[in-house]
């Protein structure tokens, strides 16, 4: 398997192992310096690879699902991975009550690999949609000015 192989494969397991509930294979996969360059999505979280881990892990404990890779693209060290996530709102995420819907958003995240680990990562998601699905906000009815 060539590098860049390589490096789309452990994007792969990296989303695997956060579906099968192994948030330890992060210190596996992740680097210890890692940098997300993204806001943390839940605030008060610790930088680097321990914010990532608490993120996942809470995101894990109340969206219970999946990560599908859809599409990857390798180039030099960065990987760009488009993801759909699917999960139910089982468990209440910080003040967001929980409300047993279901969570079905994409997401494309870009990542730097270095020596085997996930050093860097960017990212875009649906994030209206999965703020509209968790029932933190609502669309207007267009009907109700009709």
């Amino acid at each position: 398997m060539d590098e860049l192989e390589a490096n789309k494969a452990l994007v792969r397991r990296f989303y695997a192992e956060l579906d099968a509930g192994n948030l330890g294979a992060m210190d596996e996969l992740v680097s210890s310096d890692f940098v997300d360059h993204d806001p943390p999505p839940i605030p008060d979280l610790p930088a680097g690879r321990d914010g990532l881990k608490a993120a996942f892990e809470i995101f894990w404990r109340s969206t219970p699902g999946t990560h599908e890779v859809l599409d990857q693209v390798a180039e030099g060290d960065l990987v760009v991975t488009r993801i759909r996530a699917q999960g139910r709102f089982v468990e209440d995420m910080g003040p967001i009550p929980a409300t047993g819907g279901e969570l079905d958003v994409t997401a494309t995240a870009v990542y730097r690999v270095s020596d085997g680990m996930l050093t860097e990562h960017w990212g875009e998601t649906d994030s209206l949609t999965m703020m509209q699905q968790l029932g933190v906000v609502s669309m207007p009815d267009p009907q109700a000015g009709a």
